[in-house]
């Protein structure tokens, strides 16, 4: 048996892209309630405020706000042994720094939280998923102001507390590092809540607001423990690995600086301080940081218990002048190549299962804390026939791939895997380009990008060979 007894075989999700009910029950707006509808080839927009007539696909999710129950009951039949979602800020703070936590919103998690604990799931929870309060960034300037920072600590704390006997597993920022990408605004605003092409310096904004999340990250860690020494908090980043497109010096250089953007994020929260390269980072791009007394103290003390990661995909990179590309939504730096060795889905996305294999291994010699792998995947537009039946074996094969190699990093090279969390494990919505075309889900939903269908849930055959993947502790692929 490769994987430890209490693997935790789970699926991932957000509140953001599954919830809907944007604004029941008290809830705020939210960054990602003002992002429009995009595809593969056009970009979301963000808009100033809600506006009538413009189409926002985070509005209604897949409704799983009123649906939990039943979609908890089928993912108990599929056998979860945990299910990572988030809490939307706006629930419990509409706007973020009201004077007192919206009780529905509070009552909300507590059934769903319950609710998951009634079949034995283990919930585990990201505290800022890509949602944050628009008030805070259209106000205050989003994590750019260190008044986001204090409230970001006083809203961890309260659900921290609220929750204390329910909840274990928890994470602060989800991919925190897609904002190192200053060419695209989606990255900036639903990470930070700030604009990058509305800045002067956006690549000092980016470190700036950053610092301000590594500082609250910590902030709540440390003030999680107090409240219940048995959590385990965890960071959570991208990661993308990155190979050089050869043996050339300059090649190999350019991939190790591209590494270092990748570990820039996880060694400040799991190292508790900077790296010696992010100084010299900040030297050569001109950049300023603003640091208060006693933040190196919060970030050391604060370091994170293990490190989340996603993995969905790897990258190659060319040096400078040797015939790199533009930046990109499909994990690509600004001198990515493809790699001729690698599919690519629908998408763009390159698949590399053993990628995965190199980067358990890479992150545990650098860090040697627990991984969990929090998300992976497969995007794809998928059929649902006239008798309810989803056939999805692009999905199946590309996590078989995918797990058979978490099974080597395990037993070959002695990684300590916590657990595996698939993405979408119900159908949602995309973040990157608001479809619902592009599923990942081991459950179908009826819904289309248009905000037709019945809502019901399918189940896909992915399902049924997850199940026994579960059943077996992976022994069966």
């Amino acid at each position: 048996m490769s994987f430890p007894e209490h693997f935790l075989w789970g699926g991932a999700v957000s509140a953001g892209q599954l919830e809907g009910a944007w604004n029941e029950d008290g809830k705020g707006v939210s960054v990602t309630d003002v992002l429009t509808g995009g595809s593969s080839g056009v970009l979301r927009r963000i808009t100033d405020g809600v506006l009538p007539g413009e189409r926002y696909p985070n509005h209604e999710g897949v409704d799983f706000y009123h649906t939990f129950r039943e979609d908890i009951a089928l993912l108990a039949e599929l056998g979860l042994k945990c299910f990572r979602t988030s809490i939307a800020w706006t629930r419990i703070f509409p706007n973020g720094d009201d004077p007192q936590p919206n009780e529905a919103g509070l009552r909300f998690y507590d059934a769903l939280f319950d609710e998951l604990l009634k079949y034995h799931i283990e919930p585990v929870v990201t505290l800022s998923h890509f949602e944050m309060p628009y008030h805070l960034a259209r106000n205050h300037g989003g994590w750019l102001s260190r008044y986001t920072l204090e409230c970001f600590v006083r809203y961890a704390s309260t659900v921290m507390e609220r929750y204390k006997h329910k909840v274990r597993y928890w994470m602060t920022f989800n991919e925190i590092n897609n904002q190192s990408n200053t060419g695209l605004d989606l990255f900036g605003w639903t990470c930070s809540g700030i604009r990058f092409s509305q800045l002067e310096r956006p690549r000092e904004a980016m470190y700036q607001a950053v610092h301000h999340q590594f500082v609250a990250g910590a902030a709540a860690v440390r003030a999680g423990h107090e409240i219940n020494p048995e959590f385990r908090i965890g960071c959570m980043c991208s990661f993308v690995p990155v190979y050089p497109y050869s043996c050339h010096p300059d090649d190999v250089m350019a991939a190790a600086e591209c590494m270092h953007e990748r570990f820039y994020f996880s060694d400040v929260q799991i190292r508790g301080r900077y790296p010696a390269f992010a100084r010299r980072q900040w030297e050569r791009e001109g950049c300023r940081i603003a640091m208060e007394p006693g933040d190196e103290t919060v970030l050391a003390e604060g370091r994170a218990d293990y490190l989340g990661f996603s993995y969905y995909m790897s990258n190659t990179v060319r040096a400078q002048g040797r015939g790199g590309s533009a930046a990109r939504l499909d994990g690509g730096f600004p001198n990515s190549v493809d790699n001729p060795y690698v599919d690519k889905s629908d998408w763009g996305w390159q698949i590399d299962p053993t990628g995965l294999r190199y980067a358990l291994v890479t992150l545990y010699e650098r860090y040697e804390v627990p991984l969990f792998i929090v998300e992976n995947g497969f995007g794809a537009i998928d059929k649902l026939t006239r008798d309810g039946t989803c056939h999805d074996p692009y999905r199946i094969d590309y996590l078989r791939s995918h797990i058979a190699q978490m099974k080597k990093a395990v037993e070959e090279d002695g990684v300590d895997l916590m657990g595996y969390t698939p993405w979408g494990c119900i159908d949602l919505v995309s973040f990157t380009t608001g479809e619902l075309k592009k599923r990942y889900g081991f459950l179908y939903v009826d819904r289309n990008d248009d905000g037709s269908g019945s809502g019901k849930r399918y189940r896909k055959d992915s399902f049924f060979w997850f199940q026994n993947v579960i059943r077996t502790n992976g022994e069966a692929l």
